[in-house]
């Protein structure tokens, strides 16, 4: 491929050449120059740094007939055909197809001869965490106790793989992502020796593109130069890459601000009609309102390290965004991008991503814009804070009364009622009075339908996403059990009070409901009700007689050891005394 003979004619020769790693040549450079190099280096960084680069030129410079030296010569014939991989003292490996112990076998038992063409030998094992375990283990003797002539360069890109008794016998040095600034002058280096002209802001978004990685923005500057006939725009650079270009990001970004979802799918219309992928442009998306929060929290940062040219319109639309959205937004998109890996239709998951942050976006203006409850129309500001203060002290109580078994007096005071009989009746009578009876006849008709039977074979990847978001709310949630959708209401038949009553919470309600809306691919409400009282609808409306309902909820409710029905109260008085936050159900 062109790009790849663009890259080895600009790849570094010598430690001079090396972009964005002074750090590390310094210290290879001074070790060489005193005489005092390791058998064994590992370098680790991310890809495309320079890490295997750096390993060449080390064993040219430990290897130049005009040395050892800080920078090779590049014109004796052990430097020259090192540079072309024609001396067999050198030897590189790649680790991800030759990962097994008869590999390395074989490296143990040649390590023991001299060198036969140059001063020392190199051995360069790239991708090194793709070795197995044996082939590891038979790497560690030979770098505890290596001749004098050998020299072992292992690169990775993912350290934490490595043994750590391999990682403790070699000198680590961690490469860099190379700095913008310094990826945008070699860049334009190499457009001004190719006879290529490119705008700032495209060798600028290049740059950005390649997330530091040297090698990644080579190759991207020759594929665009083959694209555009060698004349560089920054338009060509988003057109050639498969970006999408900034009106278009602040397009979308409008119309979710306001909650627009027929303009947000005539964009993905347009995205998708123009060849994108709809992963691509999800995180495209993320990216541009991750350069819309950096232009509020770090302004002078944002130009530096943002994916976009016009920082002006950037920041213009950014101060439309309170803080807390754009958090939930990047939070949404990044969410739906993990689940978009192993969805079926990609395209409907990206859709459904912007539907809910248009939907968020209106939820959140519609309070704003409506009278408070309890507020009559003209109310004044003093009158509604009063009202909302009221009402917060008033839930305040009414928590109080469910979770201690008190009673609230109007004065802001607790009193004891008769001791804890009479509390535990209170807060037993205060939780039928707020526990609501859903109506179960429509459940009842969607018990069989194909949604019902969906719900049900999704249950355990949300029981799973529920289990990831909180696993406090999991812990009561697995309690229930789904018994039907109806209208897009998810109905829940629980078997014990406790649980059903801590999940009908708006906190724990509305974290399940994000779930279910996010696995069922549908906006999703939640409504709870007892195994008991479900059963009995069941059994109605199949003609059956109450007694016959009974016998059925005893047969299918009670547990086999029956441990949990006798364990219920013990439960519940531990609960009251002690709250819900200090206490832990555990199944035997």
């Amino acid at each position: 491929m062109a790009h790849l003979a663009l890259y080895r004619a600009w790849r570094p020769q010598t430690f001079q050449d090396m972009v964005g790693q002074q750090h590390i040549v310094q210290t290879l450079q001074n070790a060489i120059r005193e005489n005092r190099l390791s058998h064994a280096y590992l370098f680790s960084g991310p890809r495309g740094t320079g890490k295997t680069t750096a390993a060449k030129v080390l064993a040219k410079a430990v290897n130049c007939e005009r040395g050892p030296s800080p920078e090779p010569c590049n014109e004796c014939p052990a430097c020259t055909r090192i540079t072309a991989g024609a001396v067999m003292d050198v030897v590189e490996i790649d680790a991800a197809s030759n990962r097994g112990v008869e590999e390395i076998r074989d490296i143990r038992d040649k390590v023991k001869y001299a060198p036969t063409e140059v001063r020392r030998k190199v051995y360069i094992i790239d991708e090194v965490h793709m070795l197995t375990t044996e082939a590891f283990n038979a790497l560690l003797k030979t770098l505890e106790e290596p001749p004098g002539h050998v020299m072992f360069v292992l690169a990775t890109t993912e350290p934490h793989k490595l043994p750590p008794t391999i990682i403790s016998r070699c000198q680590r040095f961690e490469f860099r992502r190379v700095p913008l600034e310094e990826q945008t002058g070699r860049l334009r280096r190499i457009c001004e020796e190719e006879g290529m002209t490119a705008e700032d802001e495209a060798l600028a978004y290049i740059a950005r593109l390649s997330d530091g990685g040297m090698r990644d923005a080579v190759s991207l500057l020759d594929q665009i130069a083959s694209f555009t006939g060698g004349k560089i725009t920054l338009e060509q650079a988003v057109d050639a890459t498969g970006g999408l270009p900034s009106e278009q990001f602040a397009r979308l970004a409008a119309a979710v601000r306001d909650g627009d979802v027929s303009a947000v799918l005539a964009e993905i219309d347009d995205m998708m009609k123009a060849g994108k992928s709809a992963d691509k442009c999800l995180e495209q998306l993320m990216h541009y309102f991750r350069d819309m929060l950096l232009a509020q929290l770090a302004p002078e940062a944002s130009a530096a390290s943002g994916r976009v040219a016009d920082l002006a319109d950037l920041r213009r639309l950014a101060a439309d965004f309170p803080r807390e959205r754009l958090f939930g937004i990047i939070d949404l998109l990044n969410r739906y991008q993990t689940e978009m890996k192993y969805a079926a239709h990609p395209q409907t998951m990206f859709e459904i991503a912007m539907i809910k942050l248009c939907s968020d976006s209106s939820a959140e203006a519609a309070p704003q814009a409506s009278t408070p409850a309890g507020a009559r129309p003209g109310a004044s500001a003093g009158e509604v804070a009063q009202l909302q203060a009221r009402l917060g002290e008033l839930e305040r109580k009414l928590e109080a009364a469910l979770k201690n078994g008190v009673a609230a007096g109007s004065g802001g005071a607790t009193q004891a009622v008769g001791g804890r009989s009479s509390a535990s009746n209170a807060a037993q009578a205060t939780a039928k009075s707020v526990r609501t009876r859903v109506k179960l006849d429509g459940f009842v008709a969607a018990h069989d339908s194909p949604q019902s039977k969906e719900l049900l074979a999704k249950w355990p990847q949300v029981l799973q996403r529920v289990k990831e978001e909180r696993v406090t709310v999991h812990a009561w949630l697995v309690d229930g059990e789904p018994a039907a959708i109806a209208e897009g209401t998810v109905l829940i038949a629980f078997r014990n009070t406790i649980h059903r009553e801590t999940t009908e919470r708006p906190a724990n309600k509305a974290l399940i409901e994000s779930v279910l809306s996010s696995v069922l691919g549908q906006p999703a409400q939640l409504a709870t009700a007892m195994q008991k009282e479900w059963q009995e609808a069941l059994a109605a409306g199949a003609g059956l007689s109450r007694e016959e309902a009974a016998a059925g909820e005893e047969l299918k409710l009670v547990p086999e050891d029956g441990a949990e029905q006798a364990r219920e109260p013990v439960v519940e008085e531990a609960l009251r005394l002690f709250g819900e936050e200090l206490v832990v159900i555990q199944d035997d």
